[in-house]
């Protein structure tokens, strides 16, 4: 976005000081953040302390990713600040920090008006709904892309006009001037921000803002170096409070008079609450009262275990019209495979007209739990005609709405504290628990926290959708593909998420609604990276009364696994080796074939052959124009305890790498994230109900379990992308063809070790 001197305010705020409001063109808005006693001034990025502390505001959701230290990161770069004295504060709800590139993305579920004036980041429309609606949702690995460009435009902003108080201090050209670890210099002058910061306000930053040459980027190390013992430049702003238990989560917050809820729900899907005895519940100690909800039963208590307790003593019954259960979605899911209409969303060449296809495969996936250690929990309070939530959320405006709406309210009643989660994994995105919060807190007439159990946390939240895949090629006689036919058929889950987070609509009436209806995001990444002359990528919508929601990783998750195995099968029939037969299909694009091609000597490929237990797999991803491409090779083995993966080698190319420690775990963590997808966190359902209770049922990885683990990252300077979604999708693949070259078995279902007899 090119920005303007009409787009950027400077001035002093209360106490005096610097103050950088960043504003997206055309629209105004007031300063979103508010001066604490001693800060200096506020706006919609940064504040400067009269001790020359800076904090930088981020609008997205803190929930392990290390949002909380990128975005503070590229404004200390970009202004020259001392990372010792930058801090962090979450922004409040504001159409300042609109998040375009989501909003450009997800254009197909909240349906403009004009479509083709919708779809990209700097559409006019699109800007002006996303700053409307303010939508600041974090997902989809948008920060980057929707951030970067206006914290580098503060931080330079800020830089400039500290540079021309200093300059007019020293009576020297104010462009001559530099900064660097949180003081300006000119020759034989210093000086800090501190103490330029008051003076700094009277002057108009240059339009545009000057920034440095080179993007923010750390650097790689240097070859032969081992940087285990070395700090990282930039070290987790929230790691200090995580390790001493000083951060605040959700379940962490406390206000005066604060009770304590636990709920029951009923099973998927429209259930009604019928009865329960409340004869049943007495007796138990600090039991204060019992709030019924239409589809739910709630204990309030001044303690959450005497509410729990209460709850497990009255044991509600509930009714429920279309009860969920496995062997029905297994039905329709594979009679619509078979047989169901469907919608083509990508074809090449002639499709699939007139192709017999030589080889074909069938896959499956099974509904799949985010499986989050931290349960939903939320604290609300209602007083003087105005809500207070204190909620971990990636949706916070769509929260707000949501118990505006449950109370009656208008939503600037409603004031949102965001807290960070312990995880999600999209899980946060859904508002259920601040309705409900909501609702109790006006039913106590006090502050009430409302934490959801395991049980609960099971029995309410949407999983991974269920899918069924069909793989069919037609090869010659050498084994490469001339006609590839990709079929999904699943429910169309972002459509009907998309119905739930912008229309507010209850789960079976989204499902109702979109009957018979596809969706594009249910095949994303199924194409994948290969060029063949002919191809069909189509999705078959099947209606199953189960609620579904999207996952890290969405559909590129499961999409990998069929297409990924299917490719190795090929290869085995053909007796032709796994990486060469990727590569030979990979001619436009070299970065993918670098990937596989380092992949294989960290992992010391030899070929995949039978008995090794070594399988590979390749994946890209597009947010606009940014690309992530990943290569990795599992190790798995056959021994006492079943099959296991010993090791997992990645080459990772996510263009300009902006924090290398972050990128790092975050690849690690959606690898593991991955495994857990690819040997458990999937649950079966019976009358609405899933069968798993606990998360020691759904068999996670333990730390014994989990496999060493080699990244390479990849130096590029392309348009970075998030490396928090790429690991996820070539990791149950990769274990599969890897289970195949341990054990000659071979797995077609999600997750793997259910396939086992």
């Amino acid at each position: 976005m090119q920005v303007s001197r009409r787009g950027l305010l400077a001035g002093a705020a209360i106490g005096g000081g610097l103050l950088v409001a960043w504003n997206l063109a055309p629209r105004s808005f007031g300063n979103p953040l508010a001066a604490g006693e001693g800060e200096i001034a506020v706006d919609a990025w940064l504040k400067i302390a009269s001790d020359g502390v800076i904090t930088v505001a981020v609008p997205q959701l803190e929930m392990g990713q290390g949002v909380t230290t990128l975005l503070p990161q590229i404004v200390a770069i970009e202004m020259g600040a001392d990372w010792r004295q930058v801090a962090v504060e979450p922004a409040p709800v504001s159409g300042a920090y609109a998040n375009a590139p989501l909003a450009a993305h997800w254009a197909p579920l909240w349906k403009p008006i004009i479509p083709p004036l919708a779809d990209d980041a700097d559409d006019l429309l699109l800007r002006n709904w996303a700053q409307d609606e303010r939508f600041t949702v974090t997902a989809g690995g948008t920060t980057l892309a929707a951030y970067e460009q206006s914290c580098r435009d503060a931080g330079a902003a800020a830089r400039a006009m500290l540079a021309m108080a200093a300059a007019e201090r020293w009576n020297v050209p104010w462009d001559q001037c530099r900064a660097e670890n949180g003081v300006i210099y000119h020759d034989e002058h210093a000086a800090s921000f501190a103490e330029l910061a008051m003076e700094a306000a009277a002057f108009d930053p240059p339009d545009p803002p000057p920034l440095k040459t080179a993007a923010p980027a750390e650097p790689a190390p240097l070859a032969g170096i081992d940087t285990g013992d070395i700090a990282p430049a930039f070290p987790r702003l929230d790691l200090p409070s995580k390790v001493d238990g000083s951060h605040v989560f959700a379940a962490d917050v406390r206000l005066p008079g604060m009770v304590f809820a636990a709920i029951r729900h009923g099973p998927h899907n429209k259930a009604e609450l019928l009865d329960f005895d409340e004869s049943l519940a007495r007796g138990h100690r600090g039991l204060i009262q019992l709030v019924r909800g239409k589809r739910w039963l709630a204990a309030i208590a001044d303690n959450w275990w005497a509410a729990e307790q209460a709850l497990q003593s009255i044991a509600p019954r509930f009714g429920v019209e279309r009860p969920v259960n496995s062997a029905s979605i297994s039905e329709a899911l594979e009679r619509s495979l078979a047989n169901g209409p469907g919608a083509v969303f990508e074809t090449r060449g002639i499709g699939i007209d007139g192709y017999t296809p030589t080889m074909s495969r069938k896959y499956h996936v099974s509904p799949g739990l985010h499986a989050t250690i931290e349960t939903a929990s939320a604290t609300a309070r209602l007083m003087d005609d105005t809500l207070e939530l204190w909620l971990p959320t990636q949706a916070p405006e769509f929260a707000r709405k949501a118990a505006a709406k449950a109370l009656g309210m208008s939503t600037g009643k409603v004031v949102l504290y965001p807290v960070s989660a312990g995880g999600s994994f999209d899980r946060r995105l859904d508002s259920a628990i601040a309705v409900e919060v909501a609702l109790l807190a006006r039913e106590a007439g006090r502050p009430v926290q409302l934490t959801w159990s395991r049980w609960q946390e099971h029995v309410a939240s949407y999983p991974r959708p269920p899918a069924a895949g069909l793989m069919a090629a037609q090869t010659d006689d050498e084994g490469n593909i001339r006609t590839l036919r990709a079929r999904v058929a699943s429910p169309p889950t972002m459509r009907e998420f998309g119905r739930r987070l912008f229309e507010n609509e209850v789960s079976w009436a989204a499902i109702d609604a979109l009957e018979g209806e596809t969706d594009r995001f249910a095949v994303s990444g199924l194409a994948g990276p290969y060029l063949v002359p002919n191809l069909s990528v189509e999705h078959v919508p099947v209606t199953v009364m189960l609620p579904t929601a999207p996952m890290r990783g969405q559909a590129d998750g499961y999409t990998c696994f069929m297409r990924e195995s299917f490719i190795d099968e090929l290869a085995e029939k053909h007796d032709r080796e796994p990486m060469s037969y990727r590569i030979a299909m990979l001619g436009q694009d070299p970065a993918m074939a670098d990937c596989l091609q380092r992949a294989a000597r960290l992992a010391s490929w030899d070929g995949g052959r039978p008995g090794s237990g070594q399988g590979m797999a390749c994946h890209r991803m597009n947010l606009g124009d940014a690309a992530g491409r990943i290569a990795l090779v599992a190790e798995a083995n056959a021994g006492e305890g079943g099959v296991r993966a010993r090791r997992l080698f990645a080459c990772v190319d996510i263009g300009r790498v902006v924090n290398r420690d972050l990128a790092l775990q975050q690849i690690e963590g959606g690898l593991i994230f991955g495994l857990g997808m690819a040997l458990g966190c999937s649950t079966e359902y019976s009358e609405g109900l899933p069968t798993h209770q606990r998360l020691s049922a759904l068999g996670m990885p333990t730390m014994v379990d989990c496999p060493e683990i080699t990244i390479e990252l990849v130096e590029s300077d392309a348009e970075p992308f998030d490396p928090g979604e790429i690991g996820v999708p070539p990791v149950a693949p990769a274990l599969a063809n890897a289970f195949t070259s341990a054990t000659g078995v071979r797995l077609r279902r999600l997750p793997l070790l259910s396939a086992l007899p």
